[in-house]
């Protein structure tokens, strides 16, 4: 069974604009099939239980690559574009937002109903969970949304997120219900947030005594300090910085996608027709759909695809976004009649980065990558929230000056 971690993420709060909006349901609801549809619903919940490929996800979808903004957004559009299709595809997802995060024991009820799962078990479960980070887990954060994940195996995985508005962080927590023992003996995958000193947490294994008095008669409460097995801390500034990305790994990436015509990689062929850019982006979607758990440790990385909504690292390109939807969607399409062969070649694009790197060496010129990425935004139809990209008025980068950097 995992053990439980804390990370941070900075307050956010931006909207996101309908235009974004509509394409992270197609995309995120693409990349949700394709998983399921290749492994399997259990490895949907799975990957949600995780937070290093669930704020990977937010970044490749377009969104802040290090706020909390990621949480409520991503979980939205999913359950906007997955719940309509929820019968066939085996995954239904609860819960929400403010009062919507109420209604999740009674959605799960219906579940229930649909599915023949034990809907009352799962609504327990709902509340046990949130009872936990709420009250057992005294770190200063309060509730405010919780989404419940369940397949029709009933496997399940939660997420949840708190706030804290003194120190303007949030903190975010993952469950799995596979191997879970029990709600009250450190039972989450992961809590998202940082460690800010000495705070209740009677889930903790070390609790059992307390936790056995506090049943008899409450009159005081030890506390400790969280065990962290996983320490992710997203930082403040809005930016992307190097220090943020592995750079050997996005190097390696940008070097198969641009410096080499697809037509040079056999398994590409089908892919035949994408420009670098767009198989850029789709290179990322393909690591968040088959990479595994390692790979997943610099989120910022996957802010490359699809840039952000405020313009960091770089507008949204959303001519390219459109082509990565389709190119999935079709793709998808056609593994359902039984003809896996755009699938395939989608899953090798993240196989050749990865070959790549074994002899990789990166150069740091990061700056002139984002802003390559900038001054050709408009190209793309780039937007964010403060309007349309526009051509640059600054000297243009040589291309191959750029691309030599990887």
């Amino acid at each position: 069974m995992k053990r439980s971690g804390t990370a941070d993420l900075p307050l956010h709060y931006g909207h996101v604009p309908l235009w974004l909006a509509e394409r992270m349901s197609k995309l995120g609801f693409a990349i949700v099939e394709t998983i399921a549809m290749e492994f399997s619903t259990s490895e949907v919940i799975s990957k949600l239980s995780n937070p290093f490929w669930f704020q990977s996800f937010g970044a490749v979808m377009g969104m802040d690559w290090h706020s909390s903004g990621i949480t409520t957004s991503v979980l939205g559009a999913l359950k906007k574009s997955v719940n309509p299709h929820s019968k066939e595809l085996g995954i239904y997802i609860c819960g929400g937002k403010g009062k919507h995060s109420m209604l999740t024991p009674k959605e799960l009820l219906f579940v229930g109903e649909k599915t023949g799962l034990d809907g009352t078990n799962l609504a327990n479960c709902s509340k046990l969970t949130a009872k936990v980070d709420n009250t057992a887990i005294q770190d200063g954060f309060q509730l405010y949304q919780h989404n419940f994940i369940v397949d029709n195996k009933g496997q399940w995985a939660v997420i949840q997120q708190g706030m804290n508005p003194d120190s303007k962080t949030a903190r975010r927590y993952h469950w799995h219900s596979q191997d879970l023992k029990s709600f009250i003996n450190e039972p989450h995958t992961f809590i998202y947030g940082e460690n800010q000193g000495t705070i209740l947490n009677l889930t903790a294994k070390n609790a059992e005594k307390s936790r056995e008095g506090i049943l008899g008669l409450s009159k005081e409460s030890p506390t400790k300090i969280m065990k962290e097995m996983q320490h992710l801390k997203m930082p403040a500034h809005h930016d992307v910085r190097m220090e943020n990305v592995n750079m050997k790994r996005l190097g390696a990436m940008l070097w198969a996608t641009h410096e080499n015509n697809p037509e040079d990689f056999e398994e590409l062929l089908l892919l035949k027709g994408m420009g670098p850019r767009a198989l850029q982006s789709l290179a990322l979607v393909s690591e968040v759909i088959y990479g595994t758990p390692t790979r997943f440790e610099d989120p910022a990385r996957f802010s490359f695809a699809h840039g952000g909504k405020d313009g960091h690292p770089f507008p949204v390109p959303v001519k390219i976004y459109d082509e990565t939807i389709d190119t999935l969607q079709r793709a998808i399409n056609r593994a359902k009649i039984g003809n896996s062969d755009k699938i395939n070649a989608i899953q090798k694009l993240s196989e050749i980065s990865r070959k790549a790197e074994e002899s990789f060496t990166p150069n740091s010129n990061f700056d002139a990558l984002i802003q390559k990425e900038r001054n050709d935004s408009y190209k793309y139809g780039g937007k964010t929230v403060f309007g349309d990209a526009k051509p640059s008025k600054n000297k243009p980068i040589n291309p191959n000056n750029q691309l030599e950097l990887f």
